[in-house]
């Protein structure tokens, strides 16, 4: 892959990962079902390009290995439920700003957890994010669906921050896409029970957005960020990635009518930006670290 060709497929997987909510929307089925559907189809997706297109041979797992991918997978799960709770609620645009406030959840988090400094631009960070939902949030109503979806989607981006911090503290010994896999293993395995019921009634039409959603939103998106990321730096992939909710927000603007207020723009850029500095913050603290640290 050349380094015009990885540019590309980040792109390409931003854009995927951005139709997330508008594929959740599309799919008229409960946010268990749609879970359940995708962690499925992705696990499918995962298997095959780990088989015909990655070169990073699996690891074997440990005990601790299995209880942090168990953890993670239940994060995982959470995450996208409470995430298409949010588009169910308030709609796309709403539900997407709303998750995409966990770089501040992800500032304090690693403060506390891991015992790190929060230094001043950090602090500028959560400010930013912040002010930028407080533009978003159309008014103080919890009794408003617009309120009560963002609400949902930053719950979402919480969560979202947790299994990036867990993953983290598991980072090194396993592949990305075997922990990928694994993890998506874990949510098909905890909604089944929920979403059971629920398999028959099922459309097909809804079956194809899932579908979509498994294959191309989650698997494909997954592998073409890791395997962009053996000839791009973070710090572009990082960057990139921060248009995931502008292709998101874009596209249900046009195809559900979504139409986004000034304030709700102003809100969403900061919180964009937010999304920026902490990549690039993340990619230039992993390049002061030294040599063979994980």
């Amino acid at each position: 892959m050349t380094p015009r060709s990885a540019l590309g497929a980040l792109h390409i997987g931003a854009l995927m990962f951005g139709l997330t909510g508008v594929f959740g929307k599309l799919a008229a089925a409960s946010p268990a079902i749609i879970v359940f559907g995708r962690a499925a189809f992705a696990v499918l997706a995962l298997a095959v390009f780990a088989r015909f297109a990655s070169n990073a041979p699996w690891k074997p797992l440990h005990r601790r290995d299995w209880r942090r991918l168990v953890v993670s997978g239940v994060l995982l799960a959470a995450h996208w439920v409470t995430f298409f709770i949010a588009v169910k609620v308030a709609g796309v645009a709403v539900a997407t700003l709303g998750f995409t406030a966990f770089p501040a959840f992800t500032v304090i988090l690693e403060g506390l957890i891991f015992r790190e400094r929060i230094r001043a631009n950090e602090v500028l960070l959560v400010a930013l994010v912040t002010v930028g939902l407080v533009l978003v949030t159309p008014d103080f109503n919890l009794a408003s669906e617009a309120t009560g979806g963002l609400l949902w989607g930053i719950v979402s981006g919480l969560l979202f921050s947790l299994l990036s911090l867990n993953n983290r503290a598991g980072s090194g010994r396993i592949p990305a896409v075997q922990a990928a896999l694994c993890q998506n293993v874990v949510v098909a395995v905890c909604l089944l029970p929920v979403a059971a019921p629920g398999l028959a009634q099922v459309r097909a039409i809804d079956w194809l957005w899932i579908g979509l959603l498994g294959v191309f939103c989650t698997g494909l998106a997954h592998s073409l960020f890791v395997a962009s990321l053996a000839v791009i730096k973070a710090r572009t992939a990082s960057v990139v990635f921060a248009m995931e909710p502008v292709y998101g927000i874009t596209v249900a603007w046009l195809l559900f009518a979504e139409t986004p207020t000034l304030r709700m723009l102003m809100g969403g850029a900061l919180i964009i930006v937010a999304i920026v500095l902490s990549g690039l913050m993340g990619s230039a603290a992993q390049a002061k670290q030294p040599a063979g640290a994980s």
